[in-house]
């Protein structure tokens, strides 16, 4: 079999319909034998007795099962190929303020990583900068299409702000190395209240001009308005609990809207972050334990104490690039403690359409949202599973990727060499 370079989906050109096969609509019950119809990119109908077109392809899935294709959180996928090669990198820029940055007129469409993500059945992913302070702005990019313009789902998702750590630890005999660090954070933090005191001035300038002559235009500030008119949300990285209640505390401050990215204490805090309504995307899953009296499970048990706690979440994966791939793994390794299947699955699908604003169009398999979806062997929490079929607003996606043909390239190798 030989292999070939994925190339985008055409636009769906005739009502499509996933046959037979058992339906995961993740909003109500599976329908086992049921059927997904789908027409000009959007489903239509979900169900067993559906009422199928004349001119419809028909594709029998029998035996496999249909999922909304997964949607990873947090990523920079599209930003960077290659961690170790500098120029294949862009996810940051110079300095520490830089909410002017946008991910999505960066995002590389031709990207090896982006084929890899869609053979693990994730569809979508938001793309983020990160660096410095405020880093920018992150885009929810549909993961099939041939420029950035066409794979945008939402070109402005969150302003990504890099909390500072707020924790001094003490060292003795060394005084002067924990000054530092106090003076280190207090700097930190005051970049940040200057950059929206900044920012606040010149929304302020610009909408009353003094003397009749606005401010000159700056992008850096121009890029803040959203934030301060409570239109676009201030997406915190933050994983300890100090961290946490000083950044919502600031967002409360400042009149921002809040999401919580990280968010390993948050089940410390979650009186307070369901008061100001903070949802919390939740991860890595797959890391250490942060404190040194932590149960060895911690991080795998966050999102089932979330969902205790009574917080809004979603599960995230690693961030970077070539790993979005494992995202349902993650998933997995929370189903394995404490989380049901069920809160696993919605956790990857419907949680992040819904945290980040898509949830009219993403998430689940219902009438009138786009036929984004997977056709798999199993359960795609399971590793053993394989995506088989996948679609992108009714496009049918190219599951090849450089990953399979190295596969195929080597197992033609010791298949020649006869090996067994």
């Amino acid at each position: 079999m030989q292999a070939a370079p994925p190339i985008p989906g055409a636009a769906q050109d005739r009502p499509r319909a996933l046959i037979g096969g058992t339906v995961h609509p993740v909003v109500g019950a599976d329908i086992e034998k049921g059927t997904v119809l789908f027409v000009n990119g959007r489903i239509t109908a979900v169900g067993r007795d559906v009422a199928i077109p004349a001119d419809a392809e028909k594709i029998d899935v029998s035996g496999k099962h249909v999922y909304p294709g997964l949607i990873d959180a947090y990523t920079q996928v599209g930003l960077v190929e290659i961690d170790a090669v500098r120029a294949t990198n862009d996810i940051r820029e110079i300095g520490l303020i830089n909410p002017n940055v946008r991910a999505q007129v960066a995002f590389n469409p031709d990207s090896e990583i982006i084929p890899v993500a869609r053979a693990g059945g994730v569809l979508v992913a938001l793309s983020a900068p990160t660096g410095g302070a405020i880093a920018g702005t992150s885009a929810l990019m549909q993961l099939d299409g041939w420029t950035w313009e066409e794979m945008a789902v939402k070109s402005a998702v969150g302003m990504h702000l890099h909390w500072p750590f707020m924790r001094i630890n003490r060292v003795p005999g060394n005084e002067e190395q924990e000054k530092e660090a106090r003076e280190n954070r207090a700097k930190a933090l005051e970049g940040l209240r200057d950059a929206f005191a900044d920012a606040r001035a010149y929304g302020k300038a610009k909408a009353n001009p003094p003397a009749g002559a606005p401010p000159a235009h700056d992008l850096r500030w121009e890029a803040m308005q959203p934030v301060l008119e409570g239109k676009l949300p201030l997406i915190v990285h933050a994983d300890e609990l100090t961290q946490i209640e000083a950044a919502v505390a600031f967002a409360a401050r400042e009149g921002a809207k809040m999401i919580l990215l990280g968010g390993y204490d948050a089940p410390d805090c979650a009186a307070l972050l369901k008061r100001h309504n903070v949802p919390v995307l939740a991860g890595p899953i797959h890391r250490l334990p942060m404190h040194k009296d932590d149960p060895y499970d911690a991080p795998f048990t966050l999102p089932e104490r979330l969902r205790e706690a009574g917080l809004k979440y979603c599960i995230v994966g690693e961030g970077g690039g070539s790993n979005t791939r494992n995202l349902p793994y993650h998933a997995a390794m929370a189903a394995g403690h404490g989380l049901s299947q069920e809160e696993a699955l919605k956790s990857i699908t419907l949680y992040p359409a819904q945290i980040l604003g898509v949830a009219d169009r993403l998430g689940s398999l219902e009438a009138g949202k786009d036929a984004t979806l997977i056709v798999t062997t199993g359960d795609p929490l399971d590793i053993r599973s394989q995506v088989e079929q996948a679609y992108i607003a009714g496009r049918t996606v190219d599951l090849n990727n450089k990953q399979r043909e190295l596969w195929l390239k080597y197992r033609e190798k010791y298949r020649r060499q006869g090996a067994k």
